[in-house]
């Protein structure tokens, strides 16, 4: 599920991409337009639970694709994603709008 919170100004918005246990991953990184895809750049915080979080501050007005990296070799979806749209690679890509 995403969580969104716009700033006061609306300039911007902090995202909250999760994705529940049942990917069932050791690792899992945020890779996105907003990254240049680059797998390193926001890796997600596992939790107890088996569970992945990670809170990103994102430019208001416009939207991002973007997906998961899961243990370094398998990409997915986000199961809540605003929207999803068709990538060159014949699968889609998530779509979050702020």
């Amino acid at each position: 599920m995403l969580k969104k919170t716009y700033v006061k100004s609306g300039k911007s918005c902090r995202v909250t991409f999760e994705l529940p246990a049942a990917v069932n991953a050791q690792s899992a990184c945020l890779c996105g337009e907003f990254n240049d895809w680059e797998p390193s750049a926001h890796p997600m915080k596992r939790r107890k639970d088996g569970s992945f979080a990670l809170t990103l501050g994102l430019p208001s007005g416009q939207e991002y694709r973007y997906r998961f990296l899961l243990d370094d070799d398998r990409w997915e979806n986000d199961w809540a994603a605003d929207a999803y749209t068709p990538n060159e690679f014949g699968a889609d890509d998530s779509v979050v709008q702020v």
